[in-house]
């Protein structure tokens, strides 16, 4: 807390839900009275006058402090106060709405009763405006005395002229894409704006004047180019000067000193710069916070200048040029600052906030002194204590015990193993054997280092690695290492296999024995460590795309980050636009589009494949968490609010489940022509040995023939079994990817993701004798009946041992949506016999049981837009995929 504070002179609260930005507060005479008066435009379309006179400072608001409140219908956008009416030097009040420009006269007249004095205003022109306006500034355009001009700049960037009550021209602003702050400098009678390019630049009024007219070039672009010379008239738009400051500005001011010297300030998101009136800097100055707004103005000190900075820490910092002079706390975060000469008190510094929060304070000193309360003293209860206590030992002495003859501590520190992955790409890749059909297939290198600091013997080394990515070489045998010993091995990984793997982390085993008094020979030991693959080594930077089939929306609690921070690796860091939009694309083809939004917090992955967005989005939160985490940022969180894509998933299970079938079929098919191949052989071995030759009755074409059905079978069946290498790694992904929806869904803790984890991902293999549908099913079907039972009905009912290959998916596929379901409806995952009693006895939402006969008919998973429905059995398929001639060969055998 900030022993600084603002000392409240008036404050109060406008409306009620009402919102204000930057150019809804103005303060001027409006009233044409001598004093300053305080006008703020809501977004709601209200127009407020005030003029603050409390009796003591921080008093609130007075009924007679609101001179004017009238609704206008339409959203203010800005106010100002100028000379805006022909024929008079009196003040008027411009009010730009998005499609109009309304010029009115606040006038008030004398009360002779205790209502005290009336306002109102009459509105003397209005301009319908043909674009969306944005914001404006005004002054005495071209040098003329006595009056103001008024300039409006568009939403697609046209400058907007107004002489008082007619309309000058409109021209549009060269590579224009974005509205940016606008003002006017009287002294070099020119605009100044920043531009999208992050470039402050500056225009003449006379070079706007006399370029093309807007209006002109709207008509000429749809005529010939002969047309366009003979009709176009004047000259183009050229900029006086431009600087390049390198981020968006919040807002520009102009300040002068006198009428030879003048400076323009521009507020950016990190600096505020001091410009010379020609673009050349005069200072500027790195602030520590987020700024809101700004106001300079000059400075008792001759040659200097004040600035008076908001920002979003609810502070108020006031700088002597680059020198911070004073900070002070304000109850607000403020959107717009002025100053403002109240009541005879001079220099009232006046604030809004986008919730309607205006405030006019001092400077001063308000410390807040807090003394600790006096604690109450109580009775000390010893048995309570002695329990505690007794507690305590209990675990001190359950950790200190030892089963085996070394401590567990002692264990974990006889040998090291680290493995380090090189931030590179080999230059020269060491793939081997590679079937990815690319021009070049990367490698990576990692150095494994193995630092003993007792004796072990024998000790082997293997690398391990999700296919199909391979290593260099995986096994290693080393001699006995001593005492404080140490080697070393250096080995590439690369993408062996057609298609993108499932994880991208490795595993280092050491095994090695320790010999003891008792055991000469050694105990038997394990070391090992992970390590984690770059992205580089299976996908490279592509041209983002702008369609796909699936898409995915990670939401999260901090502002988003440009992809340029967060791959560094795959973003060109000359190109902007990289910083929200990126494209991968793997080294099997498939391409992936990362997008994050530039107002929301929110990232999008999409692709056109649904297991492929699991690597991208892994490691997209990885990422996220490690620069937060570098930030000292605790509170980081991911979440998901879409619809969980179970359809799609239930399509890459059935895939990889027919293939199973396949299999089986091959298999049967194989065994059966191995039979008759065999019988064949025996009939041909007896004609041969009889002494009286014989007639083979085409036996040998027929063992030819039944040869080549086997070859034609075992090529399928081997193309098959690829093909089921490749079903499973792609469940894997669609996997891994469910299982961190579902978790950022439910907000699960990391215990719960172990268990979800442990459910979904039990196998490091598939085989045809323990696959991934029975075995999933089993561990889904326990959590059901434990931890996510309803009633104890199911929890009485038991699990049959026996796995064996299922008839098809639709008990797996509705087991997975109960489990869905039931954690939708505020069900935990628990492996605790306790958590399971307690769940059992109530749950959470009051949740009624679902009847097997409502499963059987439909249920509609929360979450999601998908409601699975189970219907009649659907026979596995039975034909083959594999070449045309195994193909014909197969049907003449079935």
């Amino acid at each position: 807390m900030s022993l600084f504070k603002a000392r409240d002179w008036w404050s109060t609260v406008l409306g009620e839900k009402e919102e204000f930005d930057q150019g809804c507060l103005c303060v001027a005479d409006v009233v044409n009275s001598g004093q300053d008066k305080i006008i703020v435009g809501s977004y709601m379309g209200y127009l407020r006058i005030f003029n603050p006179h409390p009796t003591k400072p921080g008093d609130g608001v007075q009924a007679g402090d609101l001179l004017l409140e009238v609704q206008l219908r339409e959203p203010i956008l800005q106010v100002e106060v100028g000379k805006f009416v022909s024929g008079t030097e009196v003040l008027h009040l411009a009010v730009l709405h998005c499609r109009k420009l309304c010029v009115y006269a606040v006038s008030g007249t004398l009360g002779n009763v205790e209502h005290g004095n009336q306002y109102q205003i009459k509105l003397m022109y209005e301009h319908n405006l043909q674009r969306t306006a944005c914001n404006m500034t005004y002054g005495p355009f071209g040098g003329i005395k006595g009056r103001d001009l008024i300039c409006i700049q568009s939403m697609d960037g046209m400058l907007m002229l107004f002489e008082q009550e007619s309309y000058a021209f409109g021209r549009f602003l060269p590579g224009f894409l974005l509205p940016g702050p606008l003002t006017y400098s009287s002294r070099t009678d020119s605009f100044i704006t920043v531009s999208s390019c992050r470039q402050v630049e500056s225009y003449k009024y006379q070079v706007l004047a006399f370029a093309t007219d807007a209006d002109e070039r709207q008509e000429n672009r749809n005529r010939k180019e002969t047309e366009q010379q003979k009709l176009s008239s004047g000259k183009r738009l050229v900029v006086d000067w431009v600087l390049n400051i390198g981020e968006q500005a919040l807002d520009i001011c102009i300040v002068s000193f006198n009428q030879a010297v003048s400076s323009v300030f521009v507020l950016g998101e990190r600096n505020f710069f001091c410009l010379k009136d020609n673009g050349q800097i005069r200072f500027m100055k790195k602030l520590d916070c987020s700024p809101s707004c700004f106001l300079p103005y000059c400075s008792v000190t001759e040659g200097t200048i004040n600035t008076l900075v908001g920002n979003h820490n609810n502070m108020l910092h006031v700088y002597q040029d680059v020198t911070l002079k004073w900070a002070t706390q304000l109850p607000h975060v403020p959107v717009s600052v002025k100053v403002a000469n109240l009541q005879g008190l001079r220099g009232v510094i006046v604030t809004l906030s986008d919730s309607g929060h205006l405030q006019c304070s001092y400077l001063g000193t308000d410390p807040s002194l807090f003394q600790a309360p006096r604690i109450e003293s109580r009775e000390i209860n010893y048995e309570e204590l002695d329990a505690e206590m007794k507690q305590l030992q209990k675990i001190i002495r359950e950790a200190t015990k030892t089963q085996d003859i070394l401590p567990e501590c002692e264990r974990q520190k006889d040998l090291i193993v680290v493995a380090e992955v090189s931030p590179e790409l080999d230059a020269e890749s060491q793939a081997i054997d590679s079937e990815v059909k690319a021009e070049a297939v990367p490698s990576v290198t990692v150095k494994i280092t193995i630092q003993s600091r007792v004796t072990a013997q024998k000790p082997k080394l293997a690398v391990c690695v999700q296919a199909p990515l391979a290593v260099t070489c995986d096994q290693f045998v080393f001699d006995n290492l001593e005492p404080d010993a140490s080697e070393t091995v250096v080995l590439s990984v690369f993408l062996k296999g057609n298609c993108p793997p499932s994880e991208l982390e490795g595993n280092v085993v050491v095994s090695y024995s320790t010999p003891t008094e008792l055991n000469p020979e050694g105990i038997l030991k394990v070391a090992q460590c992970k390590f984690r693959l770059p992205l580089r080594l299976i996908c490279f930077p592509a041209q983002p795309s702008k369609t796909a089939n699936h898409k995915l929306t990670i939401d999260t609690n901090k502002p988003s980050i440009s992809l340029l921070t967060i791959f560094p690796d795959f973003a060109d860091q000359s190109e902007d636009d990289q910083s929200n939009v990126l494209g991968f694309q793997f080294l099997t083809g498939s391409k992936i589009t990362l997008l994050v939004s530039k107002t929301s917090q929110r990232y999008r992955i999409q692709s056109d494949q649904l297991e492929d967005l699991w690597l991208i989005t892994n490691e997209l939160t990885l990422r996220l968490e490690e620069h937060f985490k570098k930030q000292n940022c605790k509170d980081f969180m991911c979440t998901f609010s879409g619809s969980i894509p179970l359809q799609e998933y239930f399509e890459l299970i059935d895939r990889h489940f027919e293939l199973r079938l396949n299999a089986e079929k091959f298999r049967e098919l194989l065994s059966e022509r191995a039979v008759q191949f065999r019988a064949i052989e025996r009939r041909l071995l007896t004609r041969f040995k009889d002494k009286t030759p014989a007639p083979l009755q085409h036996l040998d074409t027929l063992l030819e023939g039944t040869f080549r059905e086997v070859i034609a079978l075992a090529d399928a069946a081997e193309e098959n079994q690829v093909n089921v290498f490749q079903a499973f790694t792609k469940l894997k992904s669609a996997t891994h990817l469910v299982v961190m929806l579902i978790s950022l869904w439910q907000k699960l803790s990391t215990d719960q993701v172990a268990i979800l984890e442990a459910t979904f991902l039990p196998l490091g293999q598939d085989t045809q004798e323990l696959g991934w549908e029975e075995t999933v099913d089993a561990a889904i079907s326990y959590l059901l009946r434990t931890c996510l039972s309803k009633n104890s009905k199911e929890q009485a009912l038991t699990l049959t041992s026996e796995l064996c290959i299922p008839k098809d998916t639709s008990r797996l596929k509705k087991h997975i949506t109960l489990l869905c379901d039931r954690l939708a409806k505020g069900g935990r995952l628990s492996l605790s016999t306790e958590t399971t009693t307690q769940q059992t006895v109530v749950m959470p939402g009051g949740c009624t049981t679902i009847p097997e006969s409502d499963l059987e008919e439909g249920t509609i998973v929360p979450g999601t837009n998908h409601m699975y429905i189970t219907k009649q059995k659907s026979k596995p398929a039975t034909w083959i995929q594999c070449g045309k001639r195994e193909a014909d060969m197969i049907h003449h055998l079935l």
